[in-house]
């Protein structure tokens, strides 16, 4: 079953209520929903976010009603209402106010295209594992170097598609230098 367009355009000129909204299909054969995606829907007034059952919709709803197709992954589930809570958490955290430093989410995992550093907390060693010494040093600029390097690491190491995709600078590209390196020689520097 397919659904029709009758009642999702009446629904949707509903909620718009001469409002300028930004309509979203959730759907398989949607763009990849991405941090990007989500930043710019950040920036909408208004969303509207269309959640797929059965066989999903008529393809005359994202068209006629300019919607931006979204998937969430390479998979199908029963309905897109997963999804729009993905996408409404993702894009909510973003509007300004919603969270309570607003430079929280810039260093969070893909917000600079990297995957986030590892983080640790107290205790500095539980059962048998440390914290990296460089992180109980107290030298502000050890610490910032071993976060860009751990995360460009965990990046080259989880998600090398990411890599691929960014314009690195020089002390990026001598810090993956370095990881190659310690990789080639077996020492993962996670103390380092």
């Amino acid at each position: 079953m397919v659904l029709k367009p009758e009642p999702v355009f009446e629904a949707v000129d509903a909620l718009r209520q001469g409002l300028d909204s930004r309509i979203v299909v959730l759907s398989p054969q949607g763009v990849p929903f991405t941090q990007e995606i989500a930043g710019r829907l950040a920036q909408a007034a208004h969303l509207i976010l269309l959640c797929g059952r059965y066989e999903g919709f008529d393809d005359r709803i994202p068209q006629g009603l300019d919607a931006l197709e979204v998937s969430i992954g390479d998979y199908v589930l029963t309905g897109g209402e997963l999804p729009a809570l993905v996408v409404l958490d993702a894009v909510v955290r973003l509007v300004p106010g919603v969270l309570g430093d607003a430079q929280s989410a810039a260093g969070d995992s893909f917000s600079a295209g990297l995957l986030e550093f590892p983080q640790y907390t107290r205790p500095p060693v539980y059962r048998g594992l440390a914290v990296p010494e460089v992180l109980l040093c107290g030298d502000h600029r050890a610490i910032a170097r071993w976060r860009r390097k751990e995360a460009l690491r965990r990046t080259r190491e989880r998600r090398p598609d990411l890599l691929e995709r960014l314009r690195l600078s020089e002390a990026d590209q001598e810090l993956l230098a370095e990881i190659e390196d310690e990789a080639a020689s077996g020492d993962a520097g996670m103390n380092s």
